[in-house]
């Protein structure tokens, strides 16, 4: 049985988007599971201001056709005061016939972030990111502590999603550790849509 996972991410410097190709190495650990990348644009407060068709690097423009094609999906967003990034969610904001067809119910869901502080908003973004979420009528798949990973890190890390410390300035890599958990999400929603589409 073949699955597909949507991975959905906003990265303004590349710390969101190494995340993501880290996720989507450990979907594609699981056997039978695809990973599909897919960003979306920057917004704009001047109304004239727009951005190309077509990113200049890194993954294509998500639409909403993707989330109605996917058996799970993965979202990732750096932190905005402790809340995801306005692109993301004006994405999702426009997913109101996604949610009208019922076209994400009962699949399985998960979410990612990077921030440049420890205290920096890390769980309240995973958390702000499950809302739209849950009201689509999806299975939240989060870390448990039973990946000694999470017990380890000193950096990003929580039960609720993966997380990367990038620091004030970027400087940050993602680190093994974080990278780690990044895989294991992966895998953890890939093995939860096969087992649920093996049920419908």
């Amino acid at each position: 049985m073949n699955i597909e996972i949507l991975i959905l991410y906003y990265s303004r410097h590349g710390a969101t988007q190494t995340m993501a190709r880290q996720i989507a190495q450990g979907v594609e650990s699981v056997e039978g599971a695809a990973a599909k990348l897919r960003t979306v644009p920057a917004i704009s407060a001047n109304t004239e201001a727009s951005e190309p068709a077509i990113p200049e690097s890194g993954a294509p423009y998500a639409s909403l056709d993707d989330l109605t094609a996917c058996d799970g999906l993965i979202l990732g967003s750096p932190t905005r005061f402790g809340n995801m990034a306005a692109p993301l969610k004006y994405f999702l904001d426009q997913s109101a016939g996604v949610w009208m067809s019922g076209g994400l119910i009962d699949k399985p869901a998960a979410v990612f972030t990077s921030t440049a502080s420890l205290h920096g908003g890390q769980e309240t973004t995973l958390i702000s990111m499950m809302l739209p979420l849950l009201h689509h009528g999806m299975h939240i798949i989060g870390l448990p502590y039973s990946e000694p990973a999470l017990a380890a890190t000193t950096s990003g890390g929580t039960p609720y999603g993966p997380s990367h410390l990038a620091g004030g300035e970027g400087e940050r890599e993602v680190d093994d550790t974080e990278a780690l958990l990044c895989r294991r999400l992966g895998a953890r929603v890939a093995e939860a849509a096969r087992r649920l589409k093996a049920d419908h």
